[in-house]
């Protein structure tokens, strides 16, 4: 289970236009489909039933205070080192403070609930591809994306998703709430 937003479809098919000459480099990652694409706010993983409608409820309360935002997906990066990526991901410009301030309310919403909580700093960011373990991996293709900049768009939702893992994965929205504007 887990807390995130979603790039609008503009926002989306400009990334994967300016990603395409990268799709086939060697070493590139195995990328994400662009209509999987989001924005993870928190992660849960499996949530006891019980407190699914807690969650719900206090998480609807949390959203409804956020101020409204305007993101734009800029830049890229990657978990991991040049030699040993692990993840390509792009990362955001404009109201990143507000979004980050809203993960870390919904972090302490779950933590009240005692639902385990990662203990790291949210680090706001889209995951483009992931490169798998023992292949042939370019660590600096990121650069090649680092002066990307897509399309400013508002906030206009946060969605509960629940995913199912598999070779496809798949996503259920739970709940999903309006962010102001």
């Amino acid at each position: 289970m887990f807390f995130a937003v979603d790039p609008p479809e503009e926002a989306r098919a400009d990334l994967a236009r300016s990603l395409d000459p990268l799709r086939d480099a060697n070493g590139a990652p195995r990328w994400t489909a662009p209509d999987r694409w989001h924005l993870t706010l928190l992660f849960l993983g499996a949530t006891p039933e019980d407190r699914v409608l807690p969650l719900v409820a206090a998480a609807g309360e949390t959203v409804a205070t956020a101020p409204a935002m305007t993101l734009r997906l800029a830049g890229a990066g990657r978990f991991g080192s040049t030699r040993r990526p692990q993840v390509f991901w792009a990362g955001l410009d404009g109201d990143v403070e507000a979004l980050v301030e809203l993960a870390l309310r919904l972090a302490a919403v779950a933590g009240a609930l005692r639902l385990p909580v990662e203990d790291r700093p949210f680090r706001p960011h889209l995951t483009l591809g992931r490169w798998p373990p023992r292949r042939p991996a370019d660590g600096s293709l990121t650069e090649r994306l680092a002066g990307y900049r897509g399309p400013a768009w508002p906030v206009t939702e946060v969605r509960l998703w629940e995913s199912h893992l598999g070779p496809k994965p798949t996503y259920d929205t739970l709940a999903e709430w309006r962010v102001s504007q």
